[in-house]
């Protein structure tokens, strides 16, 4: 590594592994498949790409030994860091959650007070609880923690769960949420001036990949006269684009839309008019 090169800490294994490699490869990222060595170096762009542990990562940034990172919301917490999150990346979606065994009475958060809870993160949790004055006793674990209850260690669990399967699998309801998480791009507190450009060009390249994979492109034909309903069911970035056709009586119309919206607006559009109705993935997005 070298001073002038951009360092982006990555996760080395786990659920947030092959999500993170895809995204950098799809922002147009060449790069080895180096995941089990330390460093990756980016032939297209002045960046090294860090293989380490992602609890490792909000630690890393934060010392400056590296000047992004890719880590969950959970950990960042976790870590009680005060690091600039540049993107939300949409990805690795979970929560934290309280959770009791089925036939248990709590039902709220109150209802946990004096109980002993088992967890990985023991700092949020005691965070969490503290601040609404709920006194419970945390016992830290790094592992299995849903089998707390059943060996006797706890009275709940606050764990990650993203299906909620393995609190069923294991005899466990939740409670409530602590914390909603997902991957985050965090950024050092201060960058290194050099590296200034550099950083802002792979946050833009990042960000353009996200917001493209939150949107499609819809094209579709349709009498001018349908243009007002058609466009009252396009809620886009702006004004869809209108463009003549040969039939002076016909318009394409072209919007982009979120993609949880598509195929909501899908049958109000041919029921408005709309023909040869196309839906397009987006590869990037600069808003």
């Amino acid at each position: 590594m070298t001073p002038d090169r951009l360092r982006l800490a990555v996760p080395n294994k786990g659920r947030l592994l092959e999500p993170t490699l895809r995204l950098l490869r799809d922002a147009g990222l060449e790069f080895e498949d180096q995941s089990r060595a330390l460093v990756s170096h980016a032939e297209n762009v002045p960046l090294d790409i860090l293989h380490v542990r992602t609890e490792d990562i909000v630690e890393l940034v934060g010392d400056g030994v590296a000047d992004l990172g890719i880590t969950g919301t959970n950990l960042l917490a976790e870590a009680d860091v005060e690091l600039p999150v540049r993107l939300e990346l949409g990805y690795g979606r979970c929560r934290l959650e309280a959770a009791v065994p089925v036939d248990d009475e709590a039902v709220s958060f109150e209802q946990l007070a004096g109980r002993r809870l088992a967890t990985s993160h023991p700092a949020t949790t005691r965070r969490f609880f503290g601040e609404r004055g709920i006194d419970v006793a945390i016992v830290p674990l790094s592992g299995s923690v849903e089998v707390a209850p059943r060996l006797g260690l706890a009275e709940g669990i606050v764990d990650l769960v993203s299906t909620g399967s393995t609190l069923i699998m294991n005899g466990l309801r939740s409670v409530g949420c602590l914390l909603e998480s997902q991957a985050v791009l965090v950024g050092r507190p201060s960058a290194v001036a050099r590296r200034d450009a550099t950083v802002d060009e792979v946050v833009t390249v990042l960000g353009a990949v996200v917001a493209g994979r939150r949107r499609k492109y819809l094209m579709m034909n349709a009498p001018r006269r349908a243009l007002s309903a058609i466009e009252a069911i396009l809620p886009g970035l702006a004004s869809p684009s209108v463009i003549p056709l040969a039939h002076d009586d016909m318009v394409a119309v072209h919007a982009v839309v979120e993609d949880a919206d598509v195929w909501r607006m899908l049958p109000p559009l041919r029921a408005a008019g709309a023909s040869g109705i196309l839906v397009v993935p987006i590869e990037k997005l600069v808003p």
